[in-house]
């Protein structure tokens, strides 16, 4: 069966401009979040015929929804018949939630030693591992085989990761890819288009 599948992160929030990481805590979006998630509402709803026959996914995470609200009313989809999935939800640092780096690097030192930019979030002495947040994306994607139409909001590590599982990548690979929020990324026919409002980001 052909499939497309959209894939969005939430706007930014509050904790994003303060460079806190979030985990699986929450922060509302900031009102340029807001505004993020409309362009990405108005840019799909050219990239998608009849949204009412697409699924709409969401991370249960409340930064998720509260886009996914807001994608909702530009679609003309009805919220309440969105679903919510946990394997979408961002990957858990554990302690880490809600810190900066200085702070982690404060109360755990030398634990971000010979760690790459992306990798050292699995460094969390009881966060979620590479291995188990891979597992679960991929127990997602393998639970679409019958659903043809789909868009998600989730997360910047979670789609990462979930592109990388899509596209075969290593998980070096897999951490490099971009995560943004002014983009969302169609998986369709073994490959990854990026669609972004910001034209000059080309």
């Amino acid at each position: 069966m052909d499939r497309t599948i959209f894939i969005m992160r939430h706007g930014e929030t509050e904790f994003n401009t303060q460079g806190r990481y979030q985990g699986q805590l929450d922060s509302p979006l900031t009102e340029h979040g807001m505004d993020q998630v409309r362009q990405m509402g108005r840019l799909l709803r050219y990239s998608v015929e009849h949204p009412s026959e697409w699924k709409v996914i969401s991370s249960p995470l409340g930064r998720a929804l509260q886009s996914t609200q807001i994608l909702c009313e530009i679609l003309g989809y009805d919220f309440n018949e969105i679903e919510t999935d946990s394997r979408l939800s961002e990957v858990s640092v554990g302690s880490w939630s809600g810190l900066t780096l200085k702070e982690i690097e404060q109360g755990w030192p030398n634990s971000l030693e010979d760690t790459t930019m992306y990798d050292w979030y699995f460094r969390s002495p009881d966060g979620e591992s590479y291995e188990v947040v891979q597992e679960r994306v991929t127990d997602w994607l393998d639970s679409l085989s019958s659903t043809p139409r789909v868009i998600a909001v989730t997360h910047g590590l979670t789609s990462r990761i979930l592109r990388g599982v899509y596209a075969g990548l290593t998980r070096q690979e897999a951490l490099s890819l971009e995560v943004s929020q002014s983009a969302c990324f169609q998986l369709s026919n073994c490959t990854i288009k990026r669609i972004s409002y910001e034209f000059d980001e080309f």
